[in-house]
């Protein structure tokens, strides 16, 4: 298969599940989430780092070509991306792949 996008969304611990929903609904296959410990930001604030949690969920999401964007968009307005300090998404293309369900229902 090469008609293949991993979507990669970073959002604050315990939002994974309404980003992955709304991914569902969208029309994404299934999606995998772990957890993660961010770094960088917060040693840049001094004293504001507090308002920042280093916990993050990362959620991976692999989709046909024809689904990405409906599926990115979902996760964008489920996670609330556009608004700052709330993660982060980003699509890379899928050279090769095996195992994804071409015909899953």
């Amino acid at each position: 298969m090469n008609d293949l996008s991993l979507i990669t969304c970073i959002v604050q611990r315990g939002r994974a599940e309404k980003v992955v929903d709304a991914a569902l609904k969208a029309g994404a296959p299934g999606a995998t989430y772990f957890y993660g410990r961010g770094t960088g930001v917060r040693q840049k604030l001094g004293v504001l780092s507090k308002l920042i949690v280093p916990e993050k969920e990362i959620i991976l999401i692999v989709t046909k070509d024809s689904q990405t964007d409906a599926v990115f968009d979902a996760i964008i307005k489920a996670g609330k991306l556009n608004k700052k300090g709330q993660g982060f998404a980003y699509i890379h293309k899928i050279d090769r792949a095996i195992g994804f369900l071409e015909n899953y229902a």
